[in-house]
């Protein structure tokens, strides 16, 4: 959420930084809605200071015995209380107006961020390792071909499931993908500094809100069937028939419904998460920290659900793009100070993972087309998968600011506790699990098809040292 007072006095600044972004100028209707928000509640002032004036002259004449003066005196006050009444309806809409035109304005790109439309206009910061060779003849398999090959990968078996967009892994591959979120938590929790939390999968509007997952991007998130009442709605007459069939039983049964259908708490609905990052950030919403507190550095292995809206015929094989994976989440709330250095140590934290693992891969900085609603800067981790023949993401390390703390109003009081501000908050994959699996499936892959687990990874696989069919 972008402050308004910034944006009058840096209009230019702003129109600027949405042109960046390929946005047109904006901050001459922000900046009209604002005058007249500010506008009525001058108005509003004024008349609440005479409604406080005339109602004490009502005391005077009621002191004074003088019941009609009184009278009119509080017939006034009535006036000033309808007209009250409305201009308060009229500022809670400018308010709301603004509020809604700020929220779908995405973060402006910090100075150093390179312009672009999309994904090409991306510039490689630098590499890590480089391309394998193999000796077998045949050009390196892709990894769905790899773990069918074992039977140990099953999309067919994920459909009749959930449809589309999901798999079931077994025996060695589940174990590995298992490792490999152990690996990434103990790597973070134990050598990188980061606190380990088990936060819920499911939270409520406010805190979607708070990250910028909505109102912008709702579309491409889950939401749970909660309500009940709806659903009823769709079988109204089932339950008409089961009264005539059942009788009493029946009557007891749709009571019983009806109860729940009623209880707030089971009706409402909420979100599943689509990254860690969702809750982890949130845990700061409306408190102000201590400055001693931070930098505070949280991380979490989680299952994350998207609905990846717009993404059909968009890798519609294997498990590059799923609507349900495992991630390692890093996020870090930190001073306006620190926020660059600790982007850049949240990169090399999520980097170490894949050293560690010996996978071949590249960092590039996002453009302005092409990086997050929320960012300022990103970068993303991109390895090579020798199956595909090319870097696909594997990580996006973010700095954004005070963007996402202004949503949840999130502050921290400075050292000499003479000021509250706005922390800033950062986040990355440190990394996505599903898709370190199959960088290591694809570059550990052997002539016979099986999997050599990495060094890093052994010990967490009871001493396997390959993945095969048997």
């Amino acid at each position: 959420m972008h402050d308004i007072k910034w944006i009058r006095e840096n209009p230019e600044a702003f129109d600027r930084g949405l042109k960046r972004r390929g946005l047109q100028p904006l901050a001459g209707h922000l900046i009209s809605i604002d005058e007249r928000r500010r506008a009525i509640i001058r108005v509003l002032e004024g008349v609440q200071a005479r409604r406080n004036a005339v109602s004490k002259e009502i005391g005077q004449a009621k002191a004074k015995k003088d019941e009609a003066a009184a009278q009119e005196l509080m017939a006034k006050v009535e006036e000033f209380k309808t007209s009250i009444s409305t201009m308060e309806a009229e500022d809670k809409a400018a308010q709301k107006e603004l509020d809604d035109a700020l929220a779908a304005i995405p973060n402006l790109p910090l100075d150093e961020v390179p312009d672009g439309a999309d994904e090409h206009g991306n510039v490689e910061h630098h590499k890590f390792g480089a391309k394998r060779d193999y000796p077998f003849s045949n050009k390196p398999k892709q990894h769905f071909e790899l773990g069918e090959a074992l039977g140990q990968m099953d999309f067919e078996a994920a459909a009749k499931l959930s449809g589309s967009r999901f798999v079931v892994l077994k025996k060695g591959l589940a174990r590995l993908e298992r490792a490999l979120g152990q690996f990434m938590l103990d790597l973070h929790t134990g050598e990188h500094g980061y606190m380990e939390v088990a936060p819920p999968l499911m939270v409520q509007d406010e805190v979607m809100f708070g990250t910028a997952q909505l109102p912008k991007f709702a579309f491409d998130q889950f939401m749970t069937a909660r309500n009940l009442v709806q659903y009823l709605g769709t079988i109204d007459g089932q339950l008409e028939k089961l009264k005539l069939s059942q009788g009493g039983a029946a009557e007891v049964a749709v009571s019983e419904i009806d109860a729940v259908a009623s209880d707030k708490e089971l009706s409402r609905s909420l979100w599943l998460i689509p990254t860690a990052e969702v809750p982890l950030t949130n845990l700061v919403r409306e408190q102000i920290l201590d400055e001693a507190e931070l930098p505070m550095r949280l991380t979490a292995l989680t299952p994350c659900f998207r609905a990846e809206a717009g993404a059909a015929g968009k890798d519609t094989r294997g498990m590059i793009r799923q609507h349900q994976f495992t991630k390692v989440e890093l996020v870090s709330i930190t001073t306006p100070e620190a926020s660059k250095a600790e982007h850049e140590r949240m990169l090399s934290c999520a980097e170490e993972v894949l050293r560690r693992l010996d996978l071949h891969y590249r960092v590039v900085t996002l453009c302005t087309g092409d990086m997050g609603f929320a960012s300022q800067k990103t970068y993303d981790i991109e390895v090579w998968l020798p199956g595909q023949n090319m870097f696909r993401e594997i990580s996006s390390c973010s700095v954004c600011g005070e963007f996402q703390a202004r949503r949840m109003a999130a502050r921290y009081k400075t050292k000499e506790g003479r000021q509250n501000r706005y922390v800033h908050t950062l986040n990355g994959s440190g990394v996505a699990v599903g898709r370190a699996l199959i960088a290591v499936m694809e570059t550990y892959q052997q002539a016979d098809g099986s999997i050599a687990v990495p060094d890093a990874l052994q010990s967490y696989m009871g001493g396997i040292k390959v993945v095969a069919a048997k």
